[in-house]
């Protein structure tokens, strides 16, 4: 479900009625007259399908969707003040101070940032958006009007982004991911939860934990999207850190990855050597790290767990490491080289489960016990769930205690 980001300067005059209870006060402190104020919570209000307010002798109070709401924005607002504050804070000019600037920076503007910092491209941030290449430009160029400082840099393959458009596309997209849990907490109070939750998937969880946990949660939440994304692990974290993901599920990272995301183990299974039934080595009674080292073998790419529990199986015991690899984290493929050859792999034999239950394949005897790795979730540190995606969570957690 596409979700419309409302205007940033009605936003701003949400938060002013919220605060003042007065649409008369709210005028007298953001210098709006008061039939704009009121035509910018009409119009606020016809885009939310609710009502913010209600209207009282004594003062505007917000009503459960406008209490939403406004804790919403306010978080929203914060990221984008507090960018504007990091990009700032080296001017004296009063006019640039961050609550002065959030008054005169409009959605549009913040789209068409997003949209070229991702693109590194006028002309495919114009088509994405849907409006002309000079819109963009114009917007971009304004914005950096605003700010005082340069946003996009030309280069020999077009441009780039300067640190300060880095930090402002960042906490856009974080501010613009805190509006859309608002709308879809809005929706979920009247009755109509069709929100999205996006989870960046790693092999192991796709294989086990989450598709037992999709088709539970979906019993009670027929109508909620579940987007699930896949990829290497630092793009999946670079989607998370930018708002883009909600959870990563997958193996754990050891220390946390970075400071402004959390970790959560949910289980810690062992890693298994996996090959072809009938293969050479089922028929050894004993298995030692100089018989796997005469195979070829299927592994994931450098800097993974299992890659690193791979190295150091035969690392520590000083036996030179296996150099006819294939290196993929497909499991399409690494099933399908197993079953065609005498390679192995190192995985755990949850992900192949099926394929060793109908005997295509079968886990080497050979002790594995402690290469348990943690399993678990991953979310921004600052990450405020909805109720839905709290119940995801919860639903996540009661499906790995089957598997520990």
């Amino acid at each position: 479900m596409e979700i419309n980001i409302p205007n940033l300067r009605h936003l701003r005059v949400f938060l002013a009625v919220a605060e003042f209870k007065s649409i008369t006060r709210a005028s007298e402190r953001i210098f709006l007259s008061q039939p704009a104020i009121t035509q910018a919570i009409a119009k606020l209000e016809s885009v939310l399908g609710a009502t913010l307010f209600e209207r009282h002798s004594d003062g505007m109070y917000p009503t459960d969707s406008g209490e939403v709401w406004q804790k919403r924005v306010a978080r929203a607002v914060d990221h984008i003040q507090q960018a504007i504050q990091e990009i700032v804070k080296d001017t004296t000019i009063k006019e640039r101070s961050p609550k002065n600037l959030i008054a005169l920076i409009s959605t549009t503007q913040l789209r068409a940032l997003i949209a070229v910092s991702e693109s590194q491209n006028f002309s495919i941030a114009s088509r994405q958006l849907g409006v002309s290449q000079s819109s963009v430009h114009r917007a971009a160029r304004d914005l950096e009007r605003l700010l005082g400082v340069i946003l996009f840099e030309k280069n020999s393959l077009g441009i780039s982004t300067t640190k300060a458009a880095r930090t402002l596309s960042k906490a856009t997209k974080l501010a613009f991911s805190e509006l859309r849990q608002g709308i879809y907490e809005i929706n979920a109070l009247q009755f109509k939860d069709v929100s999205t939750i996006t989870i960046g998937s790693m092999p192991l969880a796709r294989m086990t934990i989450l598709p037992k946990s999709i088709l539970q949660f979906n019993e009670r939440h027929p109508d909620v999207n579940i987007n699930v994304t896949e990829g290497p692990y630092v793009d999946l974290l670079h989607h998370l850190r930018q708002g883009d993901i909600d959870i990563i599920l997958g193996a754990l990272r050891h220390p946390t990855p970075a400071d402004d995301v959390v970790q959560e183990e949910l289980w810690s299974p062992p890693l298994s050597i996996v090959a072809r039934k009938n293969h050479p080595l089922t028929k050894k009674a004993q298995i030692c790290v100089q018989d796997l080292a005469q195979y070829a073998w299927v592994v994931p790419t450098k800097s993974t767990p299992t890659r690193q529990a791979f190295e150091a199986l035969f690392q520590d015991v000083n036996v030179a490491l296996p150099t006819r690899l294939v290196e993929s984290s497909s499991q399409v493929l690494i099933r399908e080289l197993l079953l065609e050859s005498d390679r192995l792999t190192l995985i755990s034999a949850h992900q192949v489960e099926r394929e060793i239950n109908i005997e295509l394949l079968t886990v080497l005897d050979f002790p594995l016990e402690h290469t348990r790795r943690p399993i678990g979730l991953c979310v921004r540190k600052s990450w405020l769930p909805t109720v839905t995606q709290s119940h995801f969570l919860s639903v996540l957690r009661k499906i790995s205690e089957h598997f520990r």
